[in-house]
């Protein structure tokens, strides 16, 4: 089965309004929510990997600095 666009969708919305034949239009719109709800899911999951990702940069930079302040005193007391 070839991928469905949202926009092939509306194109077929379009030919039911066009020759008044709306019996399919339950199911195209169905069809239409299914890919609009996945498409949020997917922006979101992005959204978090994104925020993931800074939250670890800013915990490997902190990292960093308490590796720093440990060596020195390790140092220290040698």
């Amino acid at each position: 089965m070839l991928n469905r666009t949202a926009c092939d969708v509306l194109e077929e919305m379009r030919t039911c309004v066009k020759v008044l034949n709306f019996a399919p239009m339950l199911s195209l719109i169905e069809e239409i929510q299914i890919m609009f709800s996945r498409m949020e899911n997917k922006l979101y999951t992005i959204k978090d990997f994104a925020h993931l990702e800074k939250e670890i940069k800013r915990l490997e930079k902190k990292r960093f600095v308490l590796k720093e302040d440990v060596g020195e005193k390790e140092n220290h007391w040698d």
